[in-house]
Order: C-alpha cells, then sequence, then structure tokens
C-alpha cells in the first residue's frame, strides 16, 4: 500500500511537470548545467535635462536545479543611499507543480505575511562608503519555478559632493540624485551573462538635443536597434535575443572586454570629462596643501638632487605612508578626491586618496601635478561613457612630457607606475582638457629575473654550490614577496624557495639585501648549499637536472602557471606584467665526460609575442647551461599564443628533463 502510494505521487508531479512545460524545459541539452535561465530582462532608463534618470526594471527568470533555487531565494539590489534611491516594488513567484502564483511582494507594497524588504549595510573590505542593499526573501523554490521581479532606481553609482539638500517642506530633494556631471547621462550595459538569457532589452528615453552616443563592442550577435522620436525626445531600444554564456578559456581576459556590451553616453567627448575631473576637484580644493604638508615636502626633498629624485621620493613615500583603506568620510566619494588636509592627517585612504596625496605633495614641489582615471585590468572603449575604476596621478615634467605614477600599487615596487598597468587606458584631468590614451607596453628586460649559479657534483652524488637570484621591475617585487610577512618567518620563506625544488637540500647560508633599502638597489639573494644524492653516479654514467633549470623562485614567473593543454585559443589572454628570464649554471663534474644524452626535443621561439632559448656545452669537466625566456606584453592576442604557450612548455620540459653524460 505504502509503495503504491509513492507511485501515485510521484505519478501526480510528473503529471503536474508535463502540464506545466515551458519553451526552456524542451531544450535540456542547450541548458546542461546551467542553474537558471533568465526568460526576459527588461530596463526602461528616462533621463531627465539635469542628467537625473529613473530606471524601471522588470525581469523574470526560472530556475533549473536545487543550485538555483538556494542561489535565488532572496532578491537583491546594491546601491548607495548618498548617491541613489532603489525599491523593490513587486515580487511574484509562479509554481510549476500546482501553477499558481504566490505574490511575495505586491504592487502596492503589501507583503505576504511574513515577508519583509530589508535594508541592509552590504558586506565590505577595505572601502567602507555605506553601500546597502534591499533584500526580499522570496523563500522555497523548487526547479522550474519562476521568480518575477519589477524594482525601480534614480540616481547614479557614485557618492560625491552632494549633501542632503530638502525642499521647503523638510522632503530630501531629488537634486542628490542628479549625476556629478550634470546634464550628462552615460550608461555601460553588458549584453552578456553567466547564465543563458532568452531576451533582454535595454531602452532610454532622452532629450534629442542630448545627442546620445551609443556603440555596441564584442560579439553583436543577435543584436538589433531602433529609435523613435517622440516629440522633443527620443526612445532607442536596444535588445539581444538568446545570450548564452561564455565558455572562459583559462586566463582570459575580463568579460566587458570579450562579450557584447553597450556603452552609452551624452558626453561629447574625453576631451569633455577631462576638464570636468579637473574642475570638480579644482572647486572642492582636493589638492590644497597645508603648513604640515608642506613642511612634511620639505623635510622628504632635502636629500634630492634631481628631478626624477623628488619624484620618486614623494611618490614612494605616499605609496608606502598612506594605508589602503576607504571609510566613510561624509563629502567627497566616487570621483572628488579628499583634501589633502584629511589624507594626511587619517594617513589612510582609497586610490583616488593616495593619487590625491601625492598631486597635493607634488604641487607643494613646485611640480604641475593632476589626478587622473584609469581602468584596472579592462579595456576603455571609445564612448566616453565613465570606464573608471582607479585613480592616478601625473606629474609634468619640465620639458613639459608628463609621467605616469600610481602610489596605489607601488608599495615595495622600485617603479612609479606598476608595469602590471601596462596596456591600459587613462584619463587626465587637465585644464584645456586631454584624450583617452593607453600605456605603452613596459620592455621585457625590465622586468627581468635572473638565476646565476656555479656548483660542483660529487663522486657521491652530493651537489654542492651556490646560486644568486636578482630581479627588477614587476619581478623584483615579486622574489621581494618572500619578506612580505613578520621579519621572523624572512628565513623560513626564503629556505622553502630551495626546499620545494630539493627537499633535502642543506642550506649552509642565504644572504640577501637589504629590505629598507628596495629603492637604491634591485634585490639580490644569495644562497650555499648542499644536496646529498642530488645526481646519479653510475660507473661511466651521470644523471641528473641542473638545479638552477628547475624553476627556482617561480613566484616572480607567472608564465609558469599557465595551463597549456590547448593547443589553440580563440580568446585573448593576460599574464600579470611582460618579463625577461634569465638562467646560467656552470657544473663542475666527479670526472671526464665525452657524449651527452638529452631526451627532450626543443624547439627555439622567436616571435613578437614570446622568445625562448636554451643549450648546454659539455668540456671535460664542466657542463655549462643557459636558457633564456621572454615575454614581451601583459595583454596578448589569441594568435600569439601558440609562441607563448611554446615558451612555457619548453622551460618546463627543461626543468624535468635530465641531462644524462657518458664518459
Amino acid at each position: 500500500m505504502k509503495k503504491q502510494i509513492i507511485l501515485l505521487c510521484a505519478l501526480i508531479v510528473a503529471t503536474g511537470l508535463q502540464a506545466q512545460e515551458k519553451d526552456y524545459m524542451r531544450e535540456p541539452t542547450k541548458y546542461k548545467g546551467c542553474h537558471t535561465v533568465t526568460i526576459f530582462d527588461s530596463t526602461k532608463v528616462f533621463m531627465e535635462e539635469s542628467g537625473l534618470s529613473r530606471v524601471d526594471y522588470h525581469k523574470r527568470f526560472a530556475v533549473l536545479d536545487y543550485q538555483g533555487c538556494s542561489a535565488n531565494n532572496v532578491v537583491k539590489m546594491d546601491y548607495d543611499p548618498l548617491s541613489a534611491y532603489v525599491e523593490i516594488r513587486q515580487v511574484l513567484v509562479h509554481r510549476n507543480y500546482s501553477g499558481k502564483t504566490d505574490t511575495i511582494l505586491a504592487e502596492n507594497g503589501k507583503q505576504k505575511p511574513g515577508s519583509v524588504v530589508y535594508d541592509y549595510i552590504a558586506p565590505a573590505r577595505l572601502i567602507y562608503w555605506g553601500a546597502s542593499q534591499k533584500m526580499v526573501e522570496v523563500g522555497h523554490l523548487d526547479p522550474y519555478d519562476e521568480v518575477e521581479i519589477w524594482s525601480f532606481r534614480k540616481g547614479y553609482t557614485y557618492a560625491l559632493l552632494n549633501g542632503e539638500r530638502r525642499t521647503e517642506n523638510g522632503e530630501l530633494d531629488d537634486s542628490r540624485y542628479i549625476p556629478p556631471m550634470r546634464g550628462h547621462f552615460y550608461d555601460i550595459v553588458p549584453f552578456w551573462s553567466d547564465q543563458p538569457i532568452i531576451d533582454k532589452v535595454y531602452s532610454v528615453n532622452v532629450l534629442t538635443s542630448k545627442k546620445l552616443r551609443f556603440s555596441f563592442y564584442n560579439d553583436m550577435s543577435g543584436v538589433t536597434m531602433d529609435s523613435v522620436q517622440e516629440g522633443d525626445r527620443t526612445v532607442y531600444t536596444f535588445r539581444r535575443h538568446d545570450i548564452m554564456p561564455l565558455k572562459h578559456e583559462p586566463s582570459a581576459l575580463a568579460d566587458n572586454d570579450m562579450q557584447c556590451k553597450l556603452l552609452l553616453s551624452t558626453a561629447p567627448n574625453w576631451e569633455s570629462k577631462s576638464m570636468w575631473f579637473y574642475g570638480v576637484n579644482e572647486d572642492y580644493g582636493s589638492f590644497k596643501s597645508t603648513p604640515e604638508v608642506t613642511a612634511k615636502v620639505r623635510e622628504l626633498l632635502a636629500p634630492a638632487k634631481t628631478e626624477q629624485d623628488s619624484i620618486s621620493i614623494l611618490t614612494h613615500w605616499v605609496a608606502d605612508n598612506i594605508r589602503y583603506c576607504g571609510i566613510s568620510m561624509g563629502e567627497g566619494e566616487g570621483y572628488t578626491l579628499h583634501n589633502a588636509q584629511m589624507n594626511f592627517t587619517d594617513r589612510c585612504g582609497v586610490c583616488k586618496d593616495k593619487a590625491g596625496m601625492l598631486v597635493a605633495m607634488l604641487r607643494a614641489a613646485g611640480f604641475k601635478s593632476y589626478a587622473a582615471m584609469t581602468m584596472a585590468h579592462e579595456r576603455i572603449d571609445r564612448i566616453p561613457a565613465d570606464q573608471f575604476n582607479h585613480s592616478v596621478c601625473v606629474v609634468q615634467h619640465r620639458n613639459g612630457q608628463y609621467e605616469l605614477l600610481d602610489p596605489t600599487w607601488v608599495p615595495g615596487v622600485r617603479e612609479l607606475w606598476s608595469s602590471a598597468e601596462q596596456q591600459q587606458g587613462y584619463l587626465m584631468g587637465l585644464p584645456d582638457g586631454a584624450d583617452l590614451m593607453e600605456t605603452p607596453v613596459s620592455p621585457a628586460e625590465r622586468h627581468y629575473v635572473r638565476i646565476t649559479g656555479t656548483s660542483k657534483i660529487k663522486k657521491n652524488g652530493t651537489l654542492e654550490g651556490t646560486f644568486t637570484v636578482t630581479a627588477e621591475g614587476q619581478s623584483d617585487a615579486a622574489v621581494r614577496g618572500v619578506f612580505k610577512a613578520r621579519q621572523s618567518e624572512w628565513q623560513r620563506n626564503l629556505e622553502m624557495e630551495l626546499l620545494r625544488i630539493a627537499p633535502n637540500a642543506v642550506i649552509k647560508k642565504v644572504t640577501y639585501t637589504d629590505e629598507d633599502s628596495y629603492l637604491e638597489h634591485p634585490v639580490s639573494i644569495t644562497y650555499k648549499y648542499s644536496i646529498p644524492d642530488y645526481a646519479i653516479v653510475d660507473g661511466d654514467k651521470l644523471v641528473f637536472i641542473p638545479l638552477t633549470a628547475r624553476n627556482l623562485y617561480s613566484r616572480a614567473m607567472g608564465h609558469l602557471y599557465f595551463d597549456t593543454t590547448a593547443t589553440e585559443r580563440t580568446q585573448p589572454f593576460a599574464d600579470r606584467c611582460s618579463r625577461l628570464v634569465e638562467i646560467s649554471e656552470s657544473i663542475t663534474l666527479p670526472g671526464e665526460y665525452k657524449t651527452m644524452e638529452y631526451n627532450a626535443h626543443i624547439d627555439g621561439v622567436v616571435s613578437p609575442a614570446a622568445n625562448y632559448g636554451c643549450g648546454f656545452k659539455l668540456e671535460g669537466k664542466t657542463l655549462t647551461f643557459g636558457e633564456s625566456a621572454m615575454f614581451n606584453k601583459r595583454v596578448y592576442d589569441a594568435a600569439d599564443w601558440p609562441a607563448f604557450r611554446q615558451a612555457v612548455r619548453n622551460q618546463k620540459v627543461v626543468a624535468a628533463t635530465p641531462v644524462v653524460l657518458h664518459k
């Protein structure tokens, strides 16, 4: 009887499922592995003459499995109360098995018993600017239930100088939601998703006189656009059908650099944004020095002998002494840089505060210096929408040339501008305006890591010798990672770099450059060691791998962590930085050997993207080994992959292939 009841229940469920079957349920292969599918995603924007935008959202999605159910049992909207207002207006759940619709939140604001619209401070790390989340608990969902949401937003992303403005009756004035570049509108609309979307629509209603500029970038398949004139306004509607998640190849670029996105802006060009950015900070007094700041600058520059000395001293002082931490400090978030008095007193801030502090100190030293905006690790495209997530500064030399400085990314780094930011767009805030520019490729030679060794193999197979690691630029910073801990742990960290290669090594001595003087010279670390049973000495045969070939200090060789399984790529990719690896070792052998056997085929690589070469030379009792690998970019095209891959694989093969010598 019990078995019959179970079978009857299963039949009822199966029947219900069949009765409620939707179109997307008929394509299980297409959506295999997906947790949700969005049936439609609609965004309607109405831009007022002031630039204030009112946005209505309407979205309906289905959960396809229990992971999707769990991930979507709460509806969330992120916002910053200082610059945006949001409402979750209505939430419905369309039950698949029963065919009923549950009202979680009604359009008139009435809620399902027990349902509450929560407003919490959003989780944060390092930056605490008061961002919030509005949330509604949806509750239990079953596979193929559909959730439908109506929501509303007015305002913009960043909180700037707009304080609380109130009307005559004491209510908050909507002027607090007008974007900082008053009278203008921009948006960045991803027409991509990590879960399928059957239909996505974005429309914007603007005054025709605003001359909206827009463009799609990257994959434009399935995109349509139309516009309709309505009096003195124009409604632009953009649609894309059947959006499927992109399968990412390893180390691929950001989604916005590869997938379909729409940029819109009423700003005429980047020069206008540059002048606005300059003006908003000058008006606020972001770079006005104080007696304390001026006195500190005078003290710091006492030993400076050249123009470049002064720039370097001030950049590294800000980098090393202004901690990265953003706290809620009232006026001045977003595009407006906090003033020098606040930054110098608090000794903390985010990128814009560190940049602003440096601009103020450079001006106090007599330099012309300005703030700049950039986008770390994403491309900035030509439509002047605000594609920025990072603030830096520029200084003008006496010869008129500008130099980029980034005190956020160079603490403990010998550079003034981090070469991890090469091939990256930036916009300077200048009084006469500036166009969008791109940071150049930094030559690999500026980021070398060199390992040189001298060793001796004894008749019992013990390897004794020394090797020295030196590095510059970003490679210098990577090698110095062994010192990014309490000083009591330095020795252990240094030893582990060798012990992970040869666990039975006896480390007799390690010497290294003074960490406090990192600006004076590149890092240099020397090991004196002995490794028992390192080589196989068997009569007339000797078998071993040169120690320096085994990728010591791979922390400075990010290319070694690439997955090189695929022979071809369709997507561009990025490394942390361009770099040069040079390795050499002279090995004294326990006797004379006449021939060398090497069971690995190594193809040399010569290309604009990467170069590789290695060689051995046997002369009686001495074997010399040399290897060079050069990686010439940070951002690579898919066509660069074969050369990059071969260079990486060569280095890995050499690190794992023993040399066999015969007498």
